[in-house]
C-alpha cells in the first residue's frame, strides 16, 4: 500500500495490464511487423523512393483524418467498442495490403489503417487519463507508450521470421493474426474496477456534434497554437524515423529481412526505457525527458546519411531509439496534464490531431525533399524539426502543464499554487 492508503504504484499499474496495456501491445506487434516493409512493398509495386515515402505518409494522413471522428465514435459507443471496431477494420485493411495489386489500392488500405490506429489510441488514452492517479500519470502513460514499443520491438522479429519462411508479404499475415487476437482480448477481458466509473459526455452536451469540436478549438486555441505546435514537431520527428530508416537501408542495399533486424535491435533500446522515462517525469517534471529526447532524436536523424553500411546504420538507429525511448509517453502525458476534466475526450482528440499532423508531415517532408533534391537532404530536414521541437517544449510546456519542471511537481505535491 502507498502512504495514502491506495495501491502501491507497481500494484496499481499491474492491475491495468490485462485491459489496457496487453491489447495495446498485441495490436502494435502487427504494426511492428509491417512497419519495415511498407516502403519496400511500395518499391516492389513500382514506386520511386519519393512516392514510397508518400505512401508511408498515408498511414499518418489516415490517422490525422481519423482523430476527430475517433473522438466522436468513442464518446458515442464507448472506448472498448470503438477499439473493437478499429481492430476489426484493421484486419480488413491489412488483408488489402497483402493482396493489393496496385499502388492506389495499397495506398487506400494504408489510409484506412491510419484511421484505425487513431481510434484505437485515442480510446485507450482517454480511459487511462480518467483512471490513472495523478501521481502515477506519467508512468501510466509511459507504460501505455511502452506497450506500443514492446509490440514494435517484437513485431519486426516475428515479421522477419515469417518473411524468411514465405515472402515479404508474410508480415501482413502476422498483422492480420495480431489484429484478431486484439479484438478477442477486448471482448473477453473486462476493464479495471474503479471507485468512480469514467465520465461520459451526456447526450446533447456537444460531444457528439460539430459544436463540441469548435467550442474546444476556440477555448484552447492559444495552447494548441504554441505547445500544440511543439507537439506537432515531436510527432514529425518520430514518424519520420519510421520511414527514413527503411529508405536509407534500401539505399544501402539491405534486403527486407536485414531491415527488419535493424528495426528490431533499435526497438530493444526503445522498449527498455519506457518505465524509467515515466518515473523521471513523475518525479522531476515532464521537461526532464522531453527536451533531451528531442535533441538526441533530432541530432541522430540529421547525421543518418553519414552511415554507409549495416553496422553504422544499426548503431545510429539505436541512438535514435534511445532519444525516442526516453520520451516515451510524453505527448500523452502532456495531453493528460492539460485536458479539461469536463471535456476530456474532445480535447484529447484535438491534442492527438496536433500530434498526428506531425506524424503525417514528417514522412511528407522526407518524400517531398527527396523527390525535389535528395533523400539525404530530406533526412537532415526532419532532424532539424526534432531540434526545433525541443526548443518549443522548453518554452511552452511550463506555461500549460502543472508538472513541467521539478519545482512545479514539488509545488503540486505540497498543495501550493
Amino acid at each position: 500500500m502507498s502512504a495514502s492508503g491506495g495501491p502501491a504504484p507497481v500494484g496499481a499499474l499491474r492491475s491495468m495490464v490485462p485491459s489496457v496495456f496487453l491489447p495495446a501491445m498485441v495490436f502494435e506487434i502487427g504494426n511492428g511487423a509491417v512497419a519495415p516493409i511498407v516502403a519496400i512493398t511500395a518499391l516492389e509495386l513500382g514506386a520511386s523512393p519519393g512516392v514510397a515515402g508518400f505512401l508511408v505518409a498515408l498511414l499518418g494522413l489516415g490517422q490525422l483524418a481519423g482523430d476527430v471522428p475517433a473522438g466522436s465514435l468513442a464518446a458515442w459507443i464507448g472506448d472498448r467498442r470503438a477499439m473493437v471496431v478499429a481492430g476489426s477494420l484493421s484486419i480488413a485493411a491489412m488483408l488489402g495490403c497483402l493482396l493489393a495489386p496496385s499502388l492506389v489500392l495499397f495506398g487506400v488500405c494504408l489510409f484506412v489503417l491510419g484511421g484505425c490506429n487513431a481510434t484505437f489510441y485515442l480510446a485507450r488514452q482517454s480511459y487511462l487519463t480518467e483512471v490513472a492517479p495523478v501521481g502515477l500519470r506519467a508512468r501510466a502513460m509511459s507504460m501505455l507508450g511502452g506497450s506500443h514499443r514492446v509490440g514494435l520491438f517484437i513485431g519486426p522479429f516475428v515479421g522477419a521470421a515469417v518473411i524468411a519462411m514465405t515472402s515479404v508479404h508474410g508480415a501482413y499475415a502476422v498483422a492480420i493474426v495480431t489484429g484478431a487476437l486484439t479484438v478477442l482480448l477486448l471482448v473477453v477481458v473486462p476493464d479495471i474496477e474503479t471507485a468512480a466509473p469514467p465520465r461520459r459526455p451526456p447526450v446533447g452536451s456537444g460531444a457528439r456534434d460539430g459544436r463540441g469540436l469548435m467550442e474546444t478549438l476556440r477555448a484552447h486555441r492559444r495552447l494548441l497554437g504554441t505547445l500544440g505546435v511543439a507537439v506537432l514537431g515531436v510527432g514529425a520527428a518520430r514518424a519520420a524515423r519510421q520511414v527514413v530508416l527503411p529508405l536509407w537501408a534500401a539505399h544501402l542495399g539491405l534486403d527486407a529481412a536485414q531491415t527488419s533486424i535493424v528495426f528490431g535491435i533499435a526497438g530493444a533500446v526503445d522498449m527498455a526505457l519506457f518505465y524509467p522515462s515515466g518515473k523521471v517525469m513523475d518525479g522531476y517534471g515532464r521537461l526532464a525527458v522531453a527536451v533531451p529526447s528531442m535533441l538526441i532524436l533530432g541530432a541522430a536523424t540529421a547525421v543518418l546519411p553519414l552511415t554507409g553500411e549495416i553496422v553504422g546504420l544499426t548503431a545510429l538507429a539505436m541512438v535514435m531509439s534511445f532519444g525516442n525511448g526516453i520520451g516515451s509517453g510524453i505527448i500523452m502525458t502532456l495531453g493528460a496534464d492539460t485536458a479539461p476534466p469536463d471535456n476530456r475526450l474532445r480535447f484529447l482528440s484535438m491534442w492527438r490531431l496536433m500530434s498526428d499532423t506531425g506524424n503525417a508531415l514528417g514522412p511528407v517532408v522526407v518524400s517531398v525533399i527527396a523527390a525535389a533534391w535528395a533523400l539525404s537532404a530530406g533526412i537532415v530536414a526532419v532532424g532539424g524539426i526534432g531540434i526545433l521541437a525541443a526548443a518549443g517544449l522548453a518554452r511552452w510546456a511550463p506555461r500549460y502543464s502543472p508538472f513541467a519542471t521539478r519545482a512545479m511537481v514539488l509545488a503540486q505535491r505540497a498543495g501550493t499554487p
